[in-house]
């Protein structure tokens, strides 16, 4: 049975992205409440004019300003699994004025005093603790754990069941796999990447991978330059526009 009417009630929603992300997304927002998910937007040729989960494809990224416009949405998820892709395509669609939704699934629990981003998506079971800073288009994904006064940067991505203790800080792009856990006060690098059951007891190197118990490097291409142009990205001339691009289901 569909879940589609497009007369519903709640903000007028449009998911960017149709792979396992993006179902992901729409289930949350079907059991959050307080949305219209009135389409999906997805460049696979092979989704254009199906439904998924019962929701149109509407078009390609693309679109966006356009089927925004001609449909009068009230904002938007980026549900893409690439950090880059996500963090990206989120900045151009900001950009173009349309609002950046966030995606908070009920069974969650946030801190009351926890801060939370736009185009964040908090899957079922997370646990957000007291003064964690969760910044834009990161994905706390289900059954996670992030503990007191930690720090997650924009664009990261913390998988099922990872376990994160209190004041660690996470910078932007960083993967944390499925089941990880991660020690107090420690910090990972930029665009750094935590292997599936890994346990972390130290710092990880900007653009590094570290796997295993302990977790240890295994491979880093980091530069003085990678980390300059990763904590102050350089920012587009005026006029300049790159395409929107999104890689169906990048989970």
């Amino acid at each position: 049975m569909s879940h589609f009417r497009d007369d519903k009630p709640g903000l007028r929603t449009l998911i960017l992205g149709a792979g396992g992300h993006g179902r992901v997304v729409l289930d949350i927002l079907l059991h959050g409440g307080g949305h219209n998910v009135v389409g999906f937007l997805d460049n696979n040729p092979q989704l254009q004019g199906r439904r998924v989960d019962g929701v149109p494809v509407c078009g390609t990224v693309d679109e966006v300003a356009e089927i925004a416009r001609a449909m009068r949405i009230d904002g938007v998820v980026v549900a893409i699994g690439d950090n880059g892709v996500r963090q990206g395509l989120a900045r151009e669609v900001e950009g173009l004025g349309i609002p950046l939704l966030t995606a908070v699934h009920p069974s969650a629990t946030l801190a009351h005093n926890a801060t939370v981003g736009r185009n964040v998506v908090i899957a079922a079971g997370v646990v957000v603790c007291a003064h964690c800073q969760i910044g834009d288009s990161v994905i706390l994904n289900t059954g996670a754990i992030v503990d007191h006064q930690t720090m997650v940067g924009e664009a990261a991505h913390i998988c099922p069941g990872v376990r994160i203790a209190g004041r660690v800080k996470i910078e932007s792009g960083v993967f944390v796999g499925i089941g990880a856990t991660v020690i107090p006060k420690v910090t990972l690098g930029c665009e750094s990447v935590i292997g599936a059951g890994a346990v972390v007891i130290g710092d990880v190197e900007p653009l590094s991978t570290v796997v295993g118990v302990p977790a240890r490097a295994v491979a880093s291409t980091a530069t003085d330059d990678d980390a300059r142009a990763l904590i102050a990205p350089a920012r587009p001339r005026e006029g300049d526009r790159n395409s929107l691009f999104v890689a169906t289901d990048l989970t």
